[in-house]
């Protein structure tokens, strides 16, 4: 799911959930698969009627027999919510079944280890008009995820509610997971566009000459202050010299190994 999400930044993406329902508050995913289209936004008229009824057919064939319990979509940098046209795709798939849920994942604010994901399910308008509340407990589990501020300004808790999520991984998924995005020993010889380099190169030279300007400034006013006034003088400030330090070992780094990725190509296509 990550993967696709990952793959169709900066466009959002769209697949379904295959899973079942286990009791009155679980719902076990097992499998996802991606529907061929992207856009700015995912509605209804986006869903592939015909697409979802080969795929389902062909997954049958393979022992995945599971029903569709939902479906997943991207939100690029801008976190977990339903926008409007999102709640209506999800109020299709409730009328289908009521128990659907609606997956946001957000590959753009994910890290290894950390995916910012979310589950939602709309809250039905006609109850709220009858004056009853809608479902408070979303999981047996005993606890709550507190929601962002930005998923509460788009509606959360008024239009739709969140859902726990929780994680069964295997050993051999674990590895898997940690390996999804892991430099192999190819990635060091990819070679890097000469203008492109030539223009990064200039930039961290004007870089170090600013940040040694700066660092040069520093020594003079450490000349005139007294110890105590230096032990707060410097609090929170970028430290110049360690600075000046890291972009010349970096700029350092960089031009030799591509020197030396330039070299081996070189030799390589000979």
């Amino acid at each position: 799911m990550l993967k696709h999400c990952r793959a169709g930044v900066p466009m959002e993406v769209m697949g379904l959930m295959l899973g079942e329902f286990v009791d009155d508050f679980t719902i076990h995913v097992i499998d996802v698969f991606a529907m061929p289209q992207s856009g700015t936004g995912v509605s209804v008229e986006a869903v592939d009627d015909v697409f979802q009824t080969k795929m389902m057919d062909m997954l049958r064939q393979t022992g995945r027999d599971q029903m569709v319990v939902g479906w997943y979509h991207s939100h690029p940098g801008f976190g977990c919510w339903l926008s409007s046209v999102d709640v209506n795709t999800q109020q299709s798939f409730e009328r289908l079944n009521k128990r659907a849920v609606a997956v946001v994942v957000d590959p753009i604010q994910s890290v290894k280890g950390k995916v910012v994901i979310d589950a939602f399910r709309t809250i039905d308008t006609t109850t709220l008009m009858m004056g009853q509340e809608p479902r408070q407990t979303t999981s047996n589990v005993g606890h709550l995820n507190k929601p962002s501020i930005q998923a509460l300004i788009h509606g959360l808790n008024r239009h739709y509610y969140s859902l726990n999520i929780d994680y069964s991984k295997t050993s051999y998924e674990t590895n898997m997971l940690l390996n999804l995005h892991k430099k192999n020993w190819q990635s060091g010889l990819k070679l890097v566009d000469y203008n492109h380099k030539e223009h990064e190169n200039l930039d961290n030279t004007e870089k170090m000459v600013k940040i040694a300007e700066l660092y040069n400034q520093r020594v003079q006013e450490e000349k005139e202050l007294l110890e105590e006034q230096l032990k707060t003088r410097y609090v929170g400030k970028q430290d110049p010299k360690k600075h000046l330090s890291d972009t010349a070992e970096k700029l350092i780094e960089d031009n030799v190994t591509s020197l030396l990725t330039s070299n081996v190509n070189a030799l390589a296509i000979q």
